[in-house]
């Protein structure tokens, strides 16, 4: 199975792309579509045209992506649910299937505590998937998001670290 990780933002929307191979994650792919600059309509179609790219390349089975988490500025979480929308839309228009995850369920499968900082997170992407490099903070959020989606798919009821 080869699963699609999304960590959206308005800004900086970060992919990571896993194969499952006897039942270990093996890293295929992660970066970030930026789409910083602009209008919100042009960088919600940069953010769409991007997975859209990542989508017709990588060609996964499935979409793993964050969940929206409420924020203290509304202004923030409207652009959050919007980037989220538009990666949304580039899944279904891709046929994959569409699995949600919360920060909190995403942080305790890949570091163990559903508060870890996200250097934590990236440290554990690059120890667990044997990369030669720590990833960036939204591609790490990517790939423990398609490493979440890989361990709930395995029937793990509680997420907890593991060596793969």
């Amino acid at each position: 199975m080869r699963i699609l990780g999304v960590d959206p933002g308005s800004q900086r929307t970060g992919f990571g792309v896993l194969d499952e191979e006897a039942g270990r994650a093996r890293y295929v792919a992660c970066g970030v579509i930026s789409a910083s600059q602009g209008l919100i309509p042009d960088r919600l179609r940069r953010i769409f045209e991007g997975l859209s790219e990542v989508i017709e390349h990588y060609r996964p089975e499935v979409c793993a992506i964050e969940r929206v988490f409420l924020a203290r500025n509304v202004d923030s979480a409207l652009k959050l649910g919007q980037a989220r929308g538009a990666a949304l839309v580039a899944a279904s228009c891709g046929q994959l299937p569409v699995y949600e995850y919360t920060a909190l369920q995403i942080k305790k499968a890949v570091v163990g505590v559903g508060h870890a900082a996200k250097p934590q997170v990236q440290h554990m992407m690059r120890a667990l998937l044997g990369l030669q490099a720590v990833p960036s903070a939204d591609a790490a959020d990517a790939l423990a998001c398609a490493l979440c989606h890989l361990y709930r798919s395995q029937g793990d009821s509680v997420f907890s670290v593991r060596a793969l």
